[in-house]
């Protein structure tokens, strides 16, 4: 099973598609939705092709909080349905899809005096029915031990950051966090190339029907017709454009980049309660390189839709006084290396906050025959992939097998194990993990490889270090694929 991603295997399969191949189903949109509705239609026996018009995770899959998270927000809620849901699909990720790509994560909420009672009673009473959801999704308790209260000599020693000020103790529990939120949808894209799925980025649909679409070749700038038995427009925040009658109401969460070491941020991630609400907090997440991020924001994106969400010094103020009130050193600018922002693709409904929408997803077939799917959350694609992909074969008559993605591992995205010299020191990427991103992920520019097979587009000062070495390694394994 060839699972890679290249520029030859690009030109070879736009050629039959531009040369009249009709598919069975044709999915618009490479994030994690998308890509996971191509891998669920090719594992049901269907002809797939994606087009993505510019990278794989080039969207809001590249930009979340990165964690596999068993819905305790939406049992707050009360929304039971979709928290139960959100514990099933993460048990179903840490257990047999992608437990190469998952790791157990502690995270510590922090019971200083300032926390009223209520509060802290609240959230354990959540923690243990997040528990009750754990048990009831079937997932090990070796994969996720159940919550527990503790001292505060030990919290501490999992957060040795913390401010011991006032400090009671903590509420210690347990989730899925992502190694990288754009690796998943990258090993979900190999995944389905593997199961025959054509997936060609740069390829940006024009106009949809039921039949296919009028795409471009954002390469080459020529326009072909793709033709295809059913289409799923799966773009995300930018679903609207493409078919009118769907209603989004987008949410901007942003994250700051900071070092840990200098924070005394561990292996554990800390929730900090956000004054005024009972079931908000931000979070302090520590990422595999000893950087962590400190989300996140829920506030209302007005106007056009930009390709890349910039971070306001509103959501900065906001985010570095929260994170300050349970560190022991107050956060400031100067510790903000990077920054960046996702948009959530919420279904509208109302003129409510955003932070109080639902974040389940919704299948909704067009008057032209195009089915969209919104909503969502990362936790959930599988599930919403299975849905939309439900909804193809019915309305379109097509003949597929049953779902299988529930116990299809994804491809593996080990390091590689060659050209181990660092191209920025600090970081934890290689040459080796340049050329896998050209020779086998799909990759095919510098940016693609800075800000999606590697994050070291997150840091300014790791992406000018890094720039030359990645640009000539990016050259020269390109010129291997000339002439094939």
């Amino acid at each position: 099973m060839d699972t890679s991603l290249n520029v030859a295997r690009r030109a070879r399969e736009l050629a039959e598609l531009a040369d009249g191949r009709i598919v069975d189903v044709l999915v618009v949109g490479g994030g994690v939705t998308g890509v996971g509705a191509a891998l669920d239609a090719a594992t049901r026996g269907l002809s797939v092709a994606l087009v993505e018009a510019q990278d794989l995770a080039f969207g809001t899959s590249r930009f979340s909080s990165k964690l596999v998270h068993g819905g305790l927000r939406y049992l707050a809620n009360g929304d039971v349905g979709l928290a139960y849901e959100s514990a099933v699909e993460r048990g179903v990720l840490m257990g047999s899809v992608a437990p190469h790509l998952i790791r157990t994560l502690p995270q510590l909420l922090p019971l200083h005096d300032g926390l009223p009672t209520r509060n802290a009673m609240l959230a354990g009473l959540g923690l243990h029915a997040g528990d009750l959801l754990r048990r009831a999704a079937r997932t090990s308790a070796k994969i996720l031990p159940p919550p527990r209260k503790v001292s505060a000599v030990e919290a501490v020693a999992l957060v040795p950051g913390l401010r011991r000020e006032g400090l009671r103790g903590g509420l210690l529990s347990f989730d899925g966090q992502l190694v990288d939120d754009a690796r998943l949808v990258v090993a979900l894209a190999r995944t389905a190339a593997g199961y025959g799925a054509r997936i060609l980025t740069r390829m940006r649909a024009e106009e949809l029907d039921a039949d296919g679409a009028r795409v471009r070749d954002l390469v080459s700038g020529h326009a072909f017709r793709f033709a295809a038995r059913s289409v799923l427009n799966a773009t995300g925040v930018w679903a609207g454009e493409l078919v009118d009658s769907v209603r989004l109401r987008p949410s901007r969460g942003s994250h700051l980049v900071l070092d840990g070491a200098k924070l005394g941020i561990g292996a554990t991630a800390l929730t900090v309660p956000i004054p005024g609400s009972l079931n908000r907090f931000a979070l302090l997440l520590p990422q595999q390189d000893g950087r962590c991020y400190l989300g996140l924001t829920d506030e209302p994106l007005d106007g056009p839709i930009p390709d890349v969400p910039t971070v306001p010094e509103s959501d900065v103020d906001f985010l570095l006084e929260v994170g300050s009130s349970a560190l022991a050193r107050p956060l400031s600018r100067d510790d903000v290396i990077g920054r960046f922002a996702g948009l959530r693709p919420l279904v509208a409904s109302g003129s409510g906050k955003t932070a109080d929408l639902s974040r389940r997803h919704a299948v909704v077939t067009g008057s032209n025959g195009v089915v969209t799917v919104v909503g969502g959350k990362l936790t959930t694609y599988r599930r919403m992939a299975q849905d939309a992909v439900d909804a193809l074969v019915a309305g379109r008559g097509l003949t597929a097998g049953v779902a299988r993605t529930r116990n299809i591992r994804l491809a593996d995205t080990e390091k590689s194990t060659v050209d181990d010299e660092l191209v920025r020191p600090g970081t934890t990427v290689t040459r080796g993990d340049v050329l896998r991103a050209v020779r086998d992920e799909g990759a095919l520019t510098v940016e693609d490889v800075l800000d999606r097979r590697t994050r070291l587009g997150l840091v300014d000062a790791d992406r000018a270090a890094a720039l030359p070495e990645v640009t000539a390694l990016v050259t020269r394994c390109l010129a291997e694929f000339e002439g094939c």
